[in-house]
């Protein structure tokens, strides 16, 4: 049975599922930045007064709104539907009885649309009868997150902030709504998101733009001023195609498909010091063009 247990460093848990590395947590900067002391830290703060130029997030000032993957960027849950496929294809005699290794769960599984799951594992079976092997996956894994689901290292933080600043949000995934409802609950988040779109929402799912081009609609935001979260190769490339610039989340997926994906930068967790030190220099950017018009 998959379980938790206390990591030698005091206030971190991490889930013990094999060969998935645990993350490694970072310091998080104190301090808020919104458009409420924004005019203030122009003059004051030495880190803001230099250029605009010379940050990777440059340009999306006026910052309008921010969209987020679910899986693997709110929480860490790769570990937990790891686990359900590898129990579930093992008992099925999937790879004549061997058990899916991390490496093939993140090359072949991760990120992706059920039904795109289906064809790739199952090509010799009928649809229909894949997509219920991918239901009966679905509900075991919602039973292991209602127990055992952790937000990444930051989120509330950074929940805040996006509603201190009074920026939009929403939540943009490949999974069913029966997951996504669970995973927003499970965080405190219900009612958090002004958008949340989800696989069958559209009619192409990730790594197609059309999830988070309905998300932008659903905001009624710029691409030009938006942000995205994201952590998989699909989602990553779903956002870019949108035509929007992506965080790259390091929680499983290796660092090198997200850039190649499109990734702007990647960053650890929401704590990373390079994500506050961008949010802030995107933030003195809105206020300098604010002031100036």
């Amino acid at each position: 049975m998959l379980s938790l247990s206390s990591s030698p460093h005091v206030g971190q848990r991490h889930y013990l599922v094999p060969n998935v590395p645990t993350i490694r947590k970072t310091h998080f900067q104190r301090r808020t930045i919104c458009r409420d002391n924004l005019s203030e830290l122009i003059t004051t703060h030495p880190k803001l007064s230099q250029s605009a130029e010379r940050y990777l997030l440059s340009g999306l000032a006026p910052f309008e709104a921010i969209l987020f993957d679910i899986d693997g960027t709110l929480c860490d849950s790769d570990p937990l539907h790891y686990y359900a496929f590898r129990e579930m294809l093992q008992e099925l005699g999937y790879n004549e009885g061997v058990p899916i290794t991390e490496e093939f769960f993140i090359q072949k599984i991760a990120g992706k649309h059920n039904e795109e799951l289906s064809r790739l594992l199952f090509p010799d079976w009928d649809l229909q009868k894949g997509l219920k092997f991918m239901d009966e996956k679905e509900a075991m894994f919602r039973r292991l997150a209602a127990e055992q689901l952790e937000p990444v290292n930051g989120l509330k933080r950074l929940c805040k902030w996006i509603d201190d600043c009074g920026l939009k949000r929403g939540a943009v995934t490949n999974a069913p709504r029966s997951n996504a409802e669970l995973l927003l609950s499970v965080l405190g988040l219900s009612d958090y998101f002004q958008t949340v779109v989800v696989a069958n929402d559209c009619d192409r799912a990730k790594p197609f733009p059309d999830p988070y081009l309905k998300g932008l609609q659903g905001l009624k935001a710029s691409p030009n001023h938006t942000l995205v979260f994201e952590d998989s190769v699909p989602g990553i490339t779903a956002a870019v195609a949108a035509g929007m610039r992506v965080l790259g989340i390091t929680t499983r997926n290796p660092e090198h498909l997200l850039l190649e994906a499109g990734a702007t930068f990647l960053i650890k967790d929401y704590n990373d010091p390079k994500l506050w030190a961008e949010l802030e220099a995107l933030q003195r950017e809105t206020a300098e063009r604010t002031i100036s018009s």
